[in-house]
């Protein structure tokens, strides 16, 4: 009797510990769902370096590559322009913009808990890397897309106009666009994948370009007399820097230093690698001679297009992508916009807009494993993962093309937006800053 009930306890003894095991599971998952979060100090090393590879893009990058592609006399113009707007959107994304995108808010804008960085320290965490350092990061974006609007009205905009317009750009364009897509509003809860900025930044930037181009009105002279790049050497310096800084822009998106951010850099490099040949043969084949200025410019499509899909897409889909970018940018450098005889200086729509928008949609498509890309979220199709891409890309052209045409005319009635004729015609290096940068 002492043995039955000796084993019959044993036996209760176990099924209580088997019935206690699922509790047991759940309460370790709930405690390191609820453990705080730890500082990663090889993440946190990575994001120093991409922050300042963002910075490199900027400064000199894009200034010098703009640069190289205006006229002699506006050559210090465009470096001003970028270096200031840099400059003065980075202390606004530390006033007002941090706090707008990346705090609760609604589904298009955020709040202002954290204006003036308010409440973060260095022991703040964003995941594994400094809060400080996230924000900085972040800091790069807002303040480098403004920036590449310059190329659009570059040689005959006021300076005056140029700040006051980006302030405000990046307040009602930037800030609600990048809030709805990576701040928790509602086209990333839409499901949108844009993993480093294809409507955030280039659609975005290049919408808002041919905005200016058109309200300003065509350089004097454009269409009637030559107006070549003075320095395609500085272009393709420019651009290289780029196309290095860019890998920071990419691959520093993922936060962390893992497997993801080496996708995102094999990515990055084959589809610029790709575009640079697309564009280069295709120019060949259409014009009989490849140019600097072509390949160039082909890395940049290639860059803009993977944007979006870097982390997502296979390396194969990359280089599809880089191929396809520069085949319709090339198109629309040339074809579409001869066709509609608009001047955006530097072609930032039909580089930065028409390949962001290549890369937006195809993010959708190449993300399927078949075609060597990470998948879908669990239900989802190609099929609806494209749609929902393209309502993406469509709200942006017309959200960004409304708001900056308003801000356009804004500026235009509050100080004027157009240089004189005479200002123009001397060159914005003399008339509005009051020196040159060469010398003869």
């Amino acid at each position: 009797m002492k043995r039955l009930l000796s084993i019959s306890t044993l036996l209760g003894l176990l099924g209580s510990s088997l019935y206690a095991i699922p509790s047991l599971a759940e309460e370790a998952a709930a405690a390191a769902a609820e453990a705080p979060a730890v500082l990663n100090s090889g993440d946190t090393a990575w994001m120093i370096v991409a922050t300042v590879l963002v910075i490199i893009m900027a400064v000199p990058g894009l200034a010098i590559f703009y640069g190289g592609l205006a006229r002699a006399k506006n050559m210090l113009s465009v470096l001003m322009q970028v270096m200031v707007t840099f400059s003065l959107l980075s202390v606004l994304w530390a006033v007002f913009g941090y706090s707008l995108v990346f705090t609760d808010g609604n589904a298009v804008i955020g709040g202002l808990s954290k204006a003036f960085l308010n409440g973060i320290t260095p022991d703040s965490l964003q995941g594994t890397i400094p809060e400080l350092l996230f924000v900085t990061f972040q800091m790069t974006f807002a303040a480098i897309t403004p920036a590449l609007i310059v190329g659009g009205f570059a040689e005959r905009i006021k300076f005056s106009a140029v700040l006051l317009f980006m302030a405000l750009w990046m307040t009602f364009s930037y800030v609600p666009m990048a809030h709805m897509v990576w701040g928790g509003g509602w086209i990333g809860e839409l499901g949108a994948a844009d993993f480093a900025g294809g409507t955030v930044v280039h659609i975005n930037a290049g919408v808002a370009a041919l905005v200016g181009a058109l309200v300003l009105g065509k350089r004097i002279g454009f269409g009637k007399e030559a107006m070549p790049p003075h320095s395609l050497v500085m272009t393709m310096i420019g651009g290289s820097l780029l196309w290095a800084g860019w890998f920071g822009f990419n691959v520093g998106s993922e936060l962390a230093a893992d497997g993801v951010a080496g996708l995102a850099v094999v990515n990055t490099q084959l589809a610029t690698a790709a575009a640079v040949i697309g564009w280069t043969f295709a120019e060949w084949l259409i014009k009989g001679k490849p140019s600097m200025l072509g390949a160039v410019s082909g890395a940049i499509a290639g860059l803009v297009a993977i944007t979006p899909a870097c982390g997502f897409v296979g390396p194969m889909g990359a280089i599809i992508l880089g191929f396809i970018a520069s085949f319709v940018s090339l198109w629309a450098v040339t074809k579409l916009k001869n066709a509609l005889g608009y001047d955006d200086t530097m072609d930032v729509f039909g580089i930065h807009g028409i390949a962001g928008i290549i890369g937006a949609i195809g993010t959708g498509v190449f993300m399927a494993p078949s075609l060597g890309g990470v998948g879908y979220d669990e239900g989802v199709t190609m099929g609806h993962q494209v749609y929902v891409q393209t309502v993406s890309v469509g709200f942006t052209l017309i959200y960004v093309a409304v708001v900056s045409y308003i801000l356009y005319k804004i500026v235009d009635l509050v100080i004027g937006l157009r240089v004189t004729e005479d200002d123009e015609r001397e060159g914005l290096d003399t008339a509005s800053h009051g020196e040159r940068a060469y010398h003869s």
